[in-house]
């Protein structure tokens, strides 16, 4: 498929060009607590559920400075995220969840999850956040050693964790589980299904988990299969997209079948059909197709096709729909 220019980076994506998360420095101890007491140092924030504490005042996250931190997280274990603006950032986790309503009061802030802030914030901060949030479920998740059952300490930074057995000792990194996301596409029309679970009349592309030995274009064949019955021939990767919900890795491709052919027998899929850009077009203005949102990768494969295929505006046509 030809490249045309993405309407918008995915959300959680393009960190790198604000964030360096000075991974070489994450073993020097010295160096690392020297940022962490820095007056510029700056602390996110996240709850026990993962959630993060967002100002009242307007759509940014809620920083600690290095007195906040002092004053009610002293003795908390801080995760280095990096260097951003020139100021080291850092993850601070509020495990007791009977601290919550306080710490809302005492920051003037409100707890959102990733899902509902992913948007509101800035790209930055959406970014950020997905990050801590990520970092923060593998440190909440991995607290013993698969190999002996021994216990685990954070190590570099909280970016590792080492089995406290001495005679194991092994390292444990954080994990990110691949999937695919595919807009399958065949002589002017897309293939979209939906999920008994969604609201009435969404569609979205086709995903699943890539398998132990999986090349990703094996995965979106093998996973189009499994869940329409269409043969897909040609894959060609567009875009990526961070997911830690809890842990996924968002890979998107475009991919084109080999005929329109629909054989149902995935579970998981309530209905699956072929869309024209005309009956999308039609189906938004009439309430009767809704696409996903725009926190999601499905929405920019979308956006990318329409544009391509149709020289469509998918963000106007979805100007006048709620967001979800």
């Amino acid at each position: 498929m030809d490249q045309a220019r993405l309407p918008a980076p995915n959300t959680f994506a393009g960190l790198s060009l604000v964030l360096d998360r000075m991974a070489e420095r994450r073993d020097d101890a010295g160096w690392v607590a020297a940022q962490a007491h820095a007056t510029t140092a700056r602390y996110l924030l996240l709850d026990a559920t993962g959630d993060a504490f967002i100002r009242r005042d307007g759509n940014a996250l809620r920083w600690l400075d290095a007195g906040e931190r002092a004053q009610w997280f002293a003795d908390a274990p801080a995760t280095l995220l990096g260097i951003a603006h020139e100021r080291p950032h850092f993850l601070l986790v509020a495990d007791d969840p009977d601290q919550r309503d306080a710490l809302e009061a005492a920051l003037d802030a409100r707890c959102m999850s990733l899902r509902s802030a992913g948007l509101l914030l800035a790209a930055d901060e959406a970014g950020l956040f997905a990050y801590a949030k990520g970092l923060s479920h593998w440190q909440r998740e991995t607290r013993f050693c698969a190999y002996c059952g021994g216990s685990l300490q954070l190590v570099a930074a909280g970016h590792r964790a080492q089995c406290r057995n001495r005679d194991c000792a092994r390292l444990h990194f954080p994990r990110t589980d691949a999937a695919v996301i595919m807009l399958v596409e065949h002589e002017g029309a897309c293939l979209l299904g939906r999920q008994s679970g969604w609201p009435p009349h969404r569609y979205s592309t086709l995903a699943g988990f890539v398998e132990p030995g999986e090349a990703l274009e094996d995965a979106v064949r093998r996973e189009v299969a499994e869940e329409s019955g269409v043969v897909v021939d040609e894959v060609h990767y567009h875009s990526s997209q961070p997911w830690p919900m809890p842990a996924s890795l968002m890979v998107g491709f475009i991919a084109t079948a080999v005929s329109r052919d629909i054989h149902m027998r995935d579970l998981e899929l309530e209905d699956a059909r072929w869309f024209t850009p005309r009956q999308i077009v039609e189906g938004i203005a009439d309430g009767s197709f809704l696409p996903s949102t725009r926190l999601s990768v499905s929405y920019q494969l979308l956006a990318h096709w329409l544009r391509a295929r149709a020289g469509l505006d998918l963000d106007a046509l979805t100007a006048v729909i709620p967001a979800a």
